[in-house]
């Protein structure tokens, strides 16, 4: 039930109840199961004492009609995620005589059945015994176990690769793996397979030392005094295997004890953290036979190029997502959530103290937090907070609460954090408040609940925070992480962080807040409709494409490659939308001189033919022009039947129409004269009869060497682009494309001034219709704000312009021209640029109607509505999406 939770909590607040009947057949439900069902306000549970009782049948009453779906699903994780199951649903009205008839058997269960009370789960609890899954197994490696270690696969992979790199004479490799998947015993395995004579373990957290050298210990084997502890309190210097911090070993007292070369291998721990100079004084010291640095988050913000550091050796690299998939982590139920909403205003970046430990903001977290649980329903929690003040009253607040709990800071001595945990562990504290000591680098298996109630910093400390609770451990199923979400302006960066999606592509993260599949095996993501919302708008009104977020994005990609990326480099490493340059710079070249990392220059005329290739081609939305431009690099002239064996040989759309679209874009004469005014004097192609001959223009440009690697690179992104479009059809369903795209791929011969388009736009048995489902209560856009919207996954209400009436000529074109193709393309609201196509639609001639709007001027302005039904059902999650 835990993935269904936000939705039964929006549907509690729409006044929507649901029944459950359920039973103890075979022992397979927990008492815990019955206890969380019991805190779901909306549901009434009963039991069915019945023999046998081994349905699994669900019954939805929708407006005007019921539905029911049977089949082999329980209401599990396993079943909804994982296990291979058959369903059936079946769709009736009410009358129907199979719904009536489950109708009438569901009702007389259900008054034979028991209610479920907390009196009837203490009874159960008593005598529960839990049925044995044979087909249960735990983790190849789980931190707090194993007498004897065997590499999980991301390790065996790792291993192999760390051991080819030695072999190519590399002396420095670089491991990225999510927190949890076991780096620990990674190292020690690679230090099992080097054998070195002396190795040194850097920590930056003097709590970390002693389970690191346990972690190795069981690994490497050998005698006590082969492991030694260089601290504050130990100074085990002489030991084989020496394990200390950065504070330690970076003062020359005691770095210089040791020759340069007395280690052969010196293994360095949250290794992102070395550009500080005490980090960098030990490295610049000791000459290893070989250096491993390890890392979760090598990305930073600071500039310091972790890779250059280590060679640009990525031994291994595995992230969030990989571990999931690898079943490395424990699973994770996300609950984005509302936070409290006080007299209207949400807590946001500038809340007060009294306002974050107010009494009814306490209540409001506890009874959310209640309601959301944890594995065994016994919290063993760390809580994030804003500050350190916010992070000590709330933990006094919940003590008075009956929630044992605890803060730690940074101000607090390593021996009083140690024991806080320790106290979490055994059951002594239910919960631990805090800002940023947990951040990384400390690992409490038994955490089962993460509690968030800060502004979301960045992807990188989200990830962290997250990742302290997704270590494997026995005593917990899965992790329970709540995420209060205030009216904060970073809102957008919890999409990011969640689905690991680095494009900065604002529809993207709007489709990762709604559609949550993207998360693997058992985990579920979910968010509560007002936190989405105030997800949504977070997206709408940040500066994803500003200077500042750009550079940063590029340095950090131009460290991992030790050069100035491509645009296409962005594309491969799944780095950045590429698309998202085109914004604020005319092409690449303009952003690459704007932050002065172009490695040459190129005139003004060769710079518009990128911004024609940019603006017209970049998209990859076709690849006719560009697979003709492609070939002018190599062939000054290309005949018409040569551009048409060119398509063919691609095995792409090659009609007379698009062919001679694709010439007439190419020599320009397609462009309007604003068009024409941006890309001066930038013709790829001059048509004379059947020739089509390379511009001299174009072939000076190509002279220029750096202007052909830079043409080259815009070919080979868009080809890359290109790959997830049809090129046998004009248009790919639920793909995005603008105005001026859908007149371009229908192959008129004149481009259209944008005003001129607005909702739709007819010409020769075409008329395409752009549609904004939610314009907002500020549109202005139209004298009559229409009222489009989609109907069901295929059929929409569409209003034509205003006014209008049934004699209008686009209506009676609509009405009377058989030959009439509509094309339809849809996007969620004003802040979108882009349409989804959702794919060709014929008006329902009964719908069509010509009624009086309101308009702006207060004024009745005569439109016609008809409903359109589409050729295909539009696919299931968009649809969701744009409704």
């Amino acid at each position: 039930m835990n993935a269904l939770k936000t939705f039964l909590y929006d549907l509690d607040k729409q006044g929507v109840r649901g029944r459950i009947l359920t039973s103890t057949y075979l022992n397979f439900n927990h008492p815990e199961v019955f206890e969380s069902l019991l805190k779901i306000p909306n549901l009434e549970v009963k039991i069915s004492d019945k023999v046998g009782f081994h349905s699994k049948g669900y019954l939805f009453k929708q407006k005007d009609y019921y539905s029911f779906i049977v089949g082999s699903s329980n209401l599990t994780m396993n079943a909804l995620k994982k296990n291979y199951e058959w369903n059936v649903r079946l769709t009736s009205y009410e009358s129907g005589a199979l719904i009536q008839q489950i109708h009438n058997h569901m009702e007389e269960e259900w008054e034979k059945a028991q209610t479920l009370t907390p009196d009837w789960i203490a009874h159960y609890a008593v005598n529960y015994k839990p049925i044995i899954n044979a087909q249960t197994t735990l983790p190849e490696i789980e931190e707090n176990t194993p007498d004897y270690i065997v590499a999980n696969k991301m390790q065996r992979e790792a291993l192999d690769n760390l051991k080819e790199l030695r072999e190519t004479g590399a002396t420095r490799g670089l491991v990225i793996s999510a927190t949890g998947t076991g780096k620990t015993y990674l190292a020690a395995l690679d230090v099992l397979n080097f054998k070195p004579k002396r190795m040194l373990f850097i920590v930056h957290r003097e709590q970390i030392l002693l389970k690191a050298k346990e972690s190795f210990q069981k690994i490497l084997g050998g005698l006590d005094s082969d492991y030694g502890i260089l601290s504050g309190s130990s100074k085990e210097i002489k030991a084989k295997y020496l394990f200390t911090t950065v504070q330690m070993m970076s003062k020359p007292e005691y770095y210089e004890k040791f020759d340069n070369d007395y280690f052969d291998y010196i293994l360095i721990d949250e290794v992102h953290k070395v550009g500080a100079k005490s980090y960098r004084d030990i490295i610049d010291y000791f000459e290893p036979q070989f250096l491993l640095g390890m890392t979760a988050t090598p990305d930073r913000t600071d500039e310091f190029n972790i890779f250059e550091l280590f060679d640009y050796q990525i031994a291994y690299e595995i992230r969030l997502q990989d571990a999931l998939d690898e079943d490395l982590l424990c699973p994770f139920y996300y609950f984005g959530v509302t936070d409290y909403e006080q007299d209207g205003r949400l807590i946001d970046e500038v809340t007060s103290l009294q306002n974050l430990v107010a009494e009814e903001r306490v209540n409001y977290l506890i009874d959310k937090i209640d309601y959301y649980g944890c594995s065994h329903n016994i919290p063993k929690g760390l809580i994030f907070c804003s500050r350190k003040d916010e992070a000590k009253e709330l933990a006094q607040l919940f003590n008075d609460k009956g929630y044992l709990s605890e803060c730690l800071t940074g101000d607090d001595s390593i021996v009083y954090r140690e024991k806080v945990i320790q106290q979490l562990e055994s059951g002594e504290i239910n919960y631990i408040f805090t800002v940023d000591v947990f951040n990384e680098g400390i690992d409490i298996p038994k955490i089962n609940q993460v509690v968030m109630l800060r502004n979301t910093q960045s992807s990188i400390i989200f990830i962290q925070q997250l990742g302290r609770g997704l270590r494997k451990d026995k005593s917990k199923e899965f992790v329970t992480v709540i995420d209060f979400i205030g009216n904060y302006k970073n809102n957008y960066m919890i999409p990011m962080a969640l689905s690991g999606n680095p494009s900065r592509n604002k529809d993207n993260m709007r489709k990762d807040t709604y559609d949550v599949n993207y998360i693997s095996g058992l985990s579920a993501i979910n968010f509560e409709e007002i936190a989405k919302e105030r997800i949504f708008e977070a997206i709408s009104n940040s500066k994803l494409d500003s200077l500042k977020e750009l550079r940063e994005s590029y340095f950090n990609l131009k460290n991992r490659l030790n050069r100035v990326p491509y645009l296409q480099d962005f594309v491969k490493y799944n780095w950045l939308d590429p698309l998202i340059f085109n914004s604020n710079y005319k092409n690449y070249y303009d952003f690459l001189v704007k932050i002065k990392e172009n490695e040459a220059t190129i005139s003004e005329l060769e710079e518009r033919f990128l911004t024609e290739f940019t603006r017209e081609f970049l998209s990859g939305l076709r690849c006719h022009e560009i697979l003709v431009i492609q070939a002018l690099l190599e062939k000054s002239v290309l005949t018409k039947n040569e551009v048409v064996e060119l398509f063919q040989k691609n095995n792409i759309l090659c009609d007379n129409e698009t062919v001679d679209s694709v010439l007439r874009i190419l020599s320009s004469e397609y462009f309007i004269a604003n068009t024409l005014k941006i890309y001066t004097d930038a013709q790829f192609i001059s048509m004379e009869e059947d020739k089509n001959s390379r511009t001299k223009n174009f072939e000076n440009a190509l002279e220029n060497n750096y202007f052909r690697v830079l043409l080259d690179d815009l070919i080979k992104t868009s080809q890359l682009l290109n790959s997830k479009y049809d090129s046998h059809a004009i248009f790919t369903p639920y793909q995005k494309y603008r105005r001026k795209d859908a007149i371009r791929l229908l192959n008129w011969e004149k481009e259209q001034n944008p005003q001129n388009v607005g909702g739709y736009i007819y010409k020769d048995n075409k008329f395409i219709i752009f549609v904004t489902l939610d314009k907002g209560d500020d549109f202005t856009g139209a004298l009559v704000a229409y009222e489009d919207k989609l109907i069901e996954s295929n059929k929409m209400l569409w209003y034509t312009k205003s006014p209008r009436t049934i004699n209008s000529p686009e209506v009676k074109e609509i009405i009377e021209n058989k030959q009439l193709q509509i094309y339809v393309f849809a996007n969620r609201d004003r802040s979108e640029k882009d349409f989804y196509y959702l794919g060709k639609a014929k008006p329902i001639t009964d719908s069509i109607e010509q009624v009086e709007k309101e308009a702006s001027n207060k004024k009745m302005q005569s439109v016609v509505q008809m409903e359109l039904i589409f050729d295909k059902e539009i696919e299931y999650k968009l649809y969701q999406f744009l409704k």
